[in-house]
């Protein structure tokens, strides 16, 4: 499989992976200017990228880096970036601070990482019966925390 990248502004680095065994290609902030984001503020850190997969049976998510949650507090506000094999605009990515203290995002900072998945299309047939399971109906986390 290939993965098509394209630089939209000068200045935005391509996706790497750290080793190459990584699972994700790190995003890269493609600023202009640093931006400081207080507790609780989103912002949608632009990558100067877009992409085109050369098949329609995959997605690409955009994950957290473990690094900048662990230690700072920054995440994803959509928790995961879904990006369809169609889209082909840039890649941006919805940070959100959840430290205390200020934290500043710089131009050609590692902001996240990007992993390819492969994606079914099932074909939907409406029913009036499902199939029984052990758990049935169970609301969101009957199954307990032990």
């Amino acid at each position: 499989m290939k993965l098509f990248i394209k630089r939209l502004r000068e200045g935005a680095k391509l996706p790497v992976q750290a080793t190459p065994d990584s699972a994700g290609y790190d995003l890269y902030a493609c600023l202009e200017t640093p931006v400081t984001l207080k507790s609780g503020e989103i912002f949608r850190v632009p990558t100067g990228i877009s992409v085109a997969p050369d098949r329609r049976d995959v997605a690409l998510c955009i994950f957290p880096r473990s690094g900048l949650s662990a230690k700072y507090g920054i995440t994803l506000a959509n928790s995961v970036g879904l990006i369809d094999s169609d889209y082909r605009g840039e890649l941006q990515v919805a940070l959100i601070h959840l430290g205390s203290e200020p934290f500043t995002v710089e131009d050609g900072m590692r902001i996240a990482q990007l992993v390819t998945i492969p994606i079914l299309f099932p074909e939907l047939e409406e029913t009036d019966t499902l199939t029984e399971t052990q758990r049935g109906s169970s609301g969101f986390g009957d199954s307990g925390i032990k």
